[in-house]
């Protein structure tokens, strides 16, 4: 992991086409600005964390279904 200081308005760039603006400080908090191709995805990591458990409930419910599904043709 790198760990970078910045100052409001001041940025930094990912690759060539990804920025990550500090626009403003508060005591215990950082409003940041990304600039990104529409192709890349950018979610709050608490967001990605719940997709992901959401997915995976969903496959472990579709497995549980196709279970019933093939004893009752059995």
């Amino acid at each position: 992991m790198l760990v970078l200081q910045r100052k409001r308005c001041q940025s930094i760039m990912i690759g060539d086409n990804i920025e990550l603006s500090v626009l403003d400080i508060g005591s215990d908090w950082v409003k940041l600005a990304i600039s990104a191709p529409k192709d890349i995805s950018i979610l709050r990591a608490e967001l990605a964390e719940a997709a992901k458990a959401n997915r995976e409930s969903a496959d472990t419910a579709s497995m549980n279904a196709l279970k019933k599904i093939m004893k009752k043709d059995a």
